[in-house]
């Protein structure tokens, strides 16, 4: 599919290149092209369609049709395969508490002391909870994924559409896939969840004045330092910088929105130890990650 995709680019900028090797380009391009289409705007109408008749969704349909409409929008079946895989191991989440680890989570505190403490003042959350959420998350700032959202979003809420589930279904390899029936299944709720993320970005890069095409986010969607999904920035993402828009790929603004959205499930000065447990779970539903949090948390508070 990539061979496919490669010389329609490639041709037209091939103007100083041996005309037999142009010729085989745009050759190879013409045969390829009826299974690049599929993997463009025909597969997502059904979508195009859904989101320009929701009444929910608060953009002009000359957005939602300039982004659907955009050759930069295609099929993510590379990184989103893997939710129909079958999995054999989980993320070692006990390499966050190496000596270098917690080093680096030390001088973020330092590096970012004034932003954390006025986190920490006005919503009551801890600041090494904070760096410890920011160092599972993306280490720091450093790796927040290199994926478009809305075309990892907007894969998997096609998939709500029979022709393009079966389509998509096809692409992922044999090796390791799951059963058609489990397919179905978990592609149900999979594209009903990003259908209402997908309508969150849209409506958040609409708002904030942002290119939808330049979020990036991981192979799940989520979205800069905080790795907050589009419908929890619209309600939780805080403008800690004044700037008129919700930047969580600025520390700043990261560090107020995770605060903000552990308030919100219920953080409080001095909790105890289960209920932050509880309230971690919020951001992710791993009884492993909210412990990792928890023994990150203890060990910066001790070294502080």
């Amino acid at each position: 599919m990539t061979l496919c995709l490669f010389p329609q680019r490639f041709a037209k900028t091939a103007a100083p290149v041996a005309a037999g090797l142009v010729v085989f380009l745009i050759f190879l391009a013409a045969a390829c092209g009826p299974a690049a289409a599929k993997m463009g705007p025909d597969y997502f109408q059904p979508l195009k369609e859904r989101i320009m008749a929701d009444p929910d969704v608060d953009v002009p349909p000359e957005v939602v049709e300039t982004i659907f409409s955009d050759p930069r929008l295609f099929f993510e079946t590379r990184g989103i395969s893997a939710y129909f895989r079958h999995r054999e191991s989980t993320l070692n989440y006990d390499q966050f508490m190496s000596e270098r680890s917690i080093d680096n989570a030390l001088r973020y505190l330092e590096t970012h002391k004034d932003a954390l403490a006025s986190a920490e003042e006005e919503y009551g959350v801890d600041r090494e909870i904070i760096t410890a959420i920011l160092l599972v998350e993306t280490r720091l700032g450093t790796f927040t994924g290199s994926q478009r959202a809305v075309n990892i979003l907007g894969t998997m809420a096609a998939l709500s559409d029979p022709s393009t589930r079966n389509f998509f279904y096809a692409q992922i390899p044999e090796e390791g896939r799951i059963s058609r029936e489990r397919y179905d299944s978990r592609a149900d709720a999979r594209a009903e969840w990003a259908y209402r993320e997908l309508k969150a970005l849209i409506e958040y890069t609409q708002r904030d004045n942002f290119d939808i095409f330049e979020i990036e986010s991981s192979y799940a969607g989520a979205v800069g330092f905080a790795q907050f999904m589009p419908t929890n920035i619209l309600s939780l993402g805080v403008d800690a910088t004044n700037d008129g828009r919700v930047n969580l790929f600025e520390h700043e603004d990261a560090i107020f929105s995770i605060a903000n959205y552990l308030r919100h499930h219920g953080w409080r000065p001095g909790i105890g130890r289960e209920k932050a447990k509880e309230v971690l779970l919020h951001y992710n539903r791993s009884t492993y990650y909210a412990n990792i949090l928890l023994r990150i948390y203890d060990r910066l508070k001790e070294a502080s």
